[in-house]
Order: C-alpha cells, then structure tokens, then sequence
C-alpha cells in the first residue's frame, strides 16, 4: 500500500505551546496527516516516538532539557528509518542537522506550503501523488479588541447570538479549544447564582442555542459532548491571537534585519484579547499578552534608541503609555531620551504624568528606582 493511500504519522515536540499550537493549525490544513502526539517534554516524545509506528518526527532545536539533535541522534539508534524534521528560530544547527541525514531543517515560522515541500520529501513518496493542502480555506477567528469570525478570502463579520450566555459559553470554550472542560466548571463560571437543576438546564440551552450560531462553520468549529463535559473541536482555523503569540516567540532576536519583521508582527495585535468584553475569566490571559505586548514594544524602543532613532523610540513609548497609562518602565524610558536631549520640561511632565496616574488609578507612587532616578536628575537641573 502507497503512502498515499494511508495517514502520515507524525509526532511534534516543542517547548513553547504557542508553536505547538501554531504547527497543529498549520497540519490541519494538510490532507492525510495523522498527529499521534505533541510534546513539550522531550524525554516523553522519546518514548512516545518509541513505541508507536511514526513516520516522521518534528522536533525543535533548542529544548531545556535535552538538545533537539542529541534527542534525534538518540532516537535514531532504536529507529534508523525515522525521518527527523528539525523546526527552530535559528540556523546554526543547519549542518549538525543534516550530519545525521534529518529529511530538512525549518526555520520560524512556518508555513503550509513549506511543511508540503518537506513532506513530499519522503523517499517513499516517490511514484505516488503528492501531498495537497486541504481545498477548504482557512477560518479566521478574531478575538483581539471583538469577536469576528470569516473564511480567509471574505470580510470577518461578528457572530450572531440568541444569548449572551451562549456567546459567553463559546468565547470560554474557544479559550480552552480542544480541550476537556467540565459541566460543573460550566455551571460554576456561569450559572452559579442557581440551583443544580436550573443551572444544567440553562447549560444545555445554551449549549443549543451555541451549535446553532455555529452551523455555518460546522467544517470548522463542532462542540462533541463527553461524559462529564465538553470539546470544542477545531479544525483549520486562525485564531489571531495565537497567529500572533507565535509569530512573537519564533522571531529572531530584534537586529537592522528584522525590525520589520516586528513591525508586521505588532501590527497583527489590534487590541487587548476580548478587550470589548466584561469577562472576568479572560483577564489573565488578557493580561499575560499584554505584557508580552509592553515587553515587545519596549524592546523595540531600546532598539531604536540605541541605533540612534530616538523619535521612533518616543512614538513607541507614548503609544505605550496611551494603551497602558501604568507601564512604568515606558515613561522611564521617555523620560532617560528627553534628558539625553536636554528637554528638562518634557523630562518633569512625563514624571508627573505618571505620578498622577498611579495615584488616582492605583494610590501609589512609582517605583523606588524611577524616583530615584528623577530626584537625582532633578538634583543637577534645577
């Protein structure tokens, strides 16, 4: 039997969940391609790849506990005919990698047609047809500022609910894609405030009104109903904030060669992860990628003003400081360039600005480093 004729099976291993995630998207678009598993630890990728029957194992490069192509070299003892796929940020393991004959070596991100071209290397595709992207185009879910939701080559459009609950049900559960969420969890975030027999029943109506405000992307999103709770399967879909977060964390680090790169990438971030919304579920991932947002944009800031680009810097922070009036470091920085450049004025009113919105946002003052800092500047240019 032709591999063409069967699944390709394939394991991933990454320690970075975003690019797990991002890679299961991008295969999902790819026909006759079976995941046996994903993996974050290394050591039980080995076992895994060890006991099923794989035909070709991604693995990253740079893992905390073992390197990508020891792993390999240690796997390949037990399974010569493995094919190895090395995915990383880097190329400077390139030729490491192909010293132990792996099928190709990926550099972040990766796309579709690249992960075909890598595939259709196998030698026992040879004679049979080649691999083809799935004919359905992606699904796009936003998620940054609102929900809207759209096929790649049509305008994303909001969804229409019956309830709010069933659109609260759904956001929660597309947060947890994929994975087990338990009834009882359900009716605790949603109908706490009702007895046990009101609360289910209230659940099963959303979960109705939920399946059908999703029938016209059922290719894409479908909720399975286990013993005990629910998955909301997807399948070749983007959802734009993991788009984002993994764009983010395979960059390379920030140089003259990628500043665009980063630019683009930013650009993807519209605004807070369901920043329109008073979910007070979501606020600890709204707040883990905001400050992956402050801690990018003041890298990039440090970057232009080391290279001698202070303006980009400003408008960088300033933007900072608009979306998040409490980043702290953002006006320290502001402050550090203005003194650079003598504006003595502009160096007081960014210390000022600040001090006034931690006090009446927060009741506190800024931290002991900044003031610090401000007083002994101030200290020189009274």
């Amino acid at each position: 039997m032709g591999r063409s004729d069967k699944f390709t099976r394939i394991i991933l291993l990454d320690d970075e969940e975003p690019a797990l995630d991002y890679m299961k998207r991008l295969f999902s678009k790819i026909e006759n391609i079976h995941i046996v598993g994903s993996f974050m630890n290394p050591l039980e990728a080995k076992e895994q790849i060890l006991l099923e029957n794989i035909d070709v194992a991604f693995l990253d490069v740079s893992l905390p506990e073992m390197n990508g192509i020891e792993l390999a070299k240690q796997i390949q003892v037990e399974k010569p005919r493995l094919h190895i796929v090395f995915v990383t940020a880097y190329d400077e393991y390139a030729i490491q990698a192909f010293e132990i004959n792996a099928l190709d070596y990926l550099i972040k991100p990766v796309t579709t047609d690249r992960l075909i071209k890598t595939l259709n290397r196998i030698p026992e595709r040879d004679g049979h047809p080649a691999l083809q992207p799935s004919s359905d185009p992606p699904l796009r879910l936003q998620v940054f500022r609102e929900v809207a939701v759209g096929l790649t080559n049509q305008q994303s459009t909001a969804i229409q609910w019956r309830t709010k609950k069933s659109q609260e049900l759904f956001l929660y559960l597309l947060q947890h894609h994929d994975q087990f969420v338990r009834k009882s969890a359900l009716i605790e975030l949603l109908w706490s405030e009702h007895d046990e027999e009101k609360a289910y029943s209230l659940l099963y109506t959303a979960t109705y009104y939920l399946r059908k405000a999703m029938g016209p992307y059922k290719d894409y999103l479908k909720i399975d109903n286990t013993s005990g709770g629910y998955i909301l399967n997807t399948k070749n879909i983007l959802l734009d904030k993991e788009e984002w977060e993994y764009s983010l964390t395979s960059a390379p680090p920030i140089s003259q060669e990628t500043i665009d790169d980063y630019i683009k990438i930013m650009k993807l971030y519209r605004g807070d992860y369901l920043q329109e919304y008073d979910f007070w579920w979501a606020e600890s991932e709204r707040q883990r990628l905001q400050k992956m947002w402050i801690a990018t944009s003041l890298k990039m800031g440090e970057w232009y003003n080391k290279n001698a680009q202070p303006d980009k810097a400003i408008s960088l922070y300033e933007d900072i400081c608009n979306r998040h009036p409490q980043a702290e470091d953002a006006y320290w920085d502001l402050m550090k360039i203005y003194a650079d450049m003598k504006k003595d004025t502009l160096v007081s009113r960014w210390y000022d600005l600040l001090l006034s919105v931690l006090w009446e946002e927060l009741h506190v003052k800024p931290n002991e480093q900044i003031t610090d800092w401000y007083n002994r500047w101030k200290m020189t240019h009274v």
